[in-house]
């Protein structure tokens, strides 16, 4: 078509530039690539398959930490008065049940009113008695706390969810009396419905509860969600092997006695913040997925 035909349309001027040959240049073929450049792309790839195999082998291999089952939800209280003994520190505790027996740390509370709990890096294996609550076998809250898991694996409490009513928990205390609990619940509570009140304040009985993370762990915060807590009514007591039956009370005390207590302890114990009552919150796990 000639040039002129196209100056005008419809009274606007157009400039096109068109081939003389009525047809697009074609374009260019394609440079070869080099094989430098080939075995980048290649190696790229399997880069690429080999990371989502490994990322998909630890999701696979990852383990679970026990969850309270619906049935062992059992009771928080405990069947009256009951036995108790007097005030000695403890030492260590047993879970027969599942593979505890570990010496006991003794900690406070931190600076922001939380709950100190064993280090994640030089004490996963350890388990921590809260020492402004009840020592076991006195009346009152005695509460014990413990990691579930680490970047390397299971930490103390790993299969605190699978226990049942009627399991127990031997506690050894620093006069040589062993306190024989024995399990009456075990339930799980979202952080944001932990019942503090119920578990670190006043019993008439002798009370131990043990308190591990629990849940879902959530990636995103690098927190669980809920906390496990196995509650625990004092059951009987062994007395020491070199002692016998010892004066000072390494034999429980019927249920009318009047043991020693120490209330103080036990208020302060009501009054701490708690932070919704899981100590791990800082926990990031790398199992079970805690």
């Amino acid at each position: 078509m000639p040039d002129a035909a196209w100056r005008r349309i419809a009274g606007f001027r157009v400039v096109v530039s068109w081939p003389q040959a009525g047809y697009a240049t074609p374009p260019a073929a394609p440079r070869a690539r080099s094989p430098r450049a080939r075995l980048a792309g290649i190696a790229g790839v399997l880069l690429i398959v080999a990371g989502s195999t490994a990322v998909g082998v630890a999701v696979a291999a990852q383990v679970h930490a026990p969850q309270p089952a619906q049935s062992a939800a059992g009771i928080i209280g405990g069947a009256g008065r009951g036995p108790s003994l007097p005030r000695s520190l403890p030492v260590s505790v047993r879970i027969p049940a599942i593979g505890v027996d570990t010496r006991l740390l003794h900690l406070g509370l931190n600076s922001d009113g939380t709950v100190q709990v064993p280090s994640l890096v030089t004490s996963p294996g350890e388990a921590a008695w809260y020492k402004y609550s009840a020592t076991p076998g006195q009346i009152g809250s005695s509460v014990i706390d413990g990691h579930v898991d680490t970047y390397q694996g299971p930490a103390v409490f790993f299969r605190l969810g699978a226990l049942r009513p009627g399991d127990t928990v031997d506690v050894t205390l620093a006069n040589g009396v062993t306190a024989i609990f024995r399990v009456t619940g075990v339930r799980e509570y979202p952080k944001s419905g932990f019942p503090a009140k119920a578990i670190y304040g006043a019993t008439d009985f002798a009370a131990l509860r043990l308190i591990t993370c629990g849940g879902t762990f959530d990636y995103a915060t690098g927190h669980y969600l809920s906390s496990t807590v196995v509650f625990a009514a004092l059951a009987a007591s062994r007395p020491a092997l070199h002692q016998g039956q010892a004066a000072g009370g390494s034999k429980a005390t019927s249920p009318g006695a009047r043991p020693s207590r120490r209330p103080h302890l036990q208020a302060r114990a009501t009054r701490a913040r708690y932070l919704r009552g899981c100590p791990h919150d800082h926990l990031a796990s790398g199992w079970g997925r805690s």
